[in-house]
């Protein structure tokens, strides 16, 4: 089944608990929340208090992707804010199978996310340790960009080897995703896909993320 994770920095910031209750309504099967630390990003985004914040007002899994340095350091926070399913970036940390096993050991799905210019194969030794592995298809840290299309080439290779061992692994893409290129994507063995723009810039947001499912 395809899954569809809308990005709300496309959202409207002043509507946000809205925006999501809306996206629900919608269609969504879960929402992806950016956090962005402008270390490991050049941009900021939003932490804690508003993850908190939002969880009081929707049941939908909270797909949380930490673009941060060091994020084993705020890995159990957000957590308890929320998180239903943490991502962090391979990059960004020194020992990434430990904290694959401190994600799960508290409660979450964990997820782990590599950028454009990193190999498919990193991942391999951890792919055990995974409910889901999230390839950019852009470079991260800005909303609207257009997708590289050698990216896909690496969902490709992670599928191929989840099959091949077997194992019950998530992979999700992130960045410039819409109808027009979605095919491609699944095709390439994605299936969660994160949309920013496509779903909350559109005019009817259930028709946007069928749209994008099919």
């Amino acid at each position: 089944m395809i899954k569809i994770s809308p990005s709300v920095l496309a959202s409207d910031f002043a509507r946000l608990g809205e925006e999501v209750l809306d996206i629900e309504k919608n269609g969504a099967d879960m929402v992806h929340l950016d956090v962005m630390d402008g270390m490991f990003v050049t941009n900021i985004s939003f932490g804690l208090p508003v993850i908190e914040a939002l969880r009081k007002t929707s049941n939908i899994i909270f797909d949380v992707h930490l673009m941060i340095e060091a994020p084993e350091r705020y890995a159990k926070r957000f957590i308890e804010a929320g998180a239903d399913i943490l991502t962090f970036h391979y990059e960004a940390t020194e020992k990434p199978g430990e904290l694959l096993d401190f994600i799960r050991d508290n409660g979450a799905k964990a997820a782990i996310s590599i950028k454009p210019n990193t190999p498919a194969s990193v991942l391999f030794p951890y792919l055990e340790k995974c409910d889901m592995v999230l390839v950019m298809t852009v470079e991260p840290g800005y909303g609207g960009q257009a997708l590289i299309p050698e990216t896909l080439l690496k969902v490709r290779e992670l599928r191929d080897e989840i099959e091949k061992r077997g194992l019950n692994v998530d992979v999700q893409v992130d960045g410039g995703i819409k109808p027009e290129n979605a095919k491609a994507a699944i095709s390439a063995g994605a299936n969660i896909l994160v949309a920013g723009s496509s779903v909350f810039k559109a005019n009817d947001r259930k028709a946007a993320i069928n749209a994008l499912r099919s």
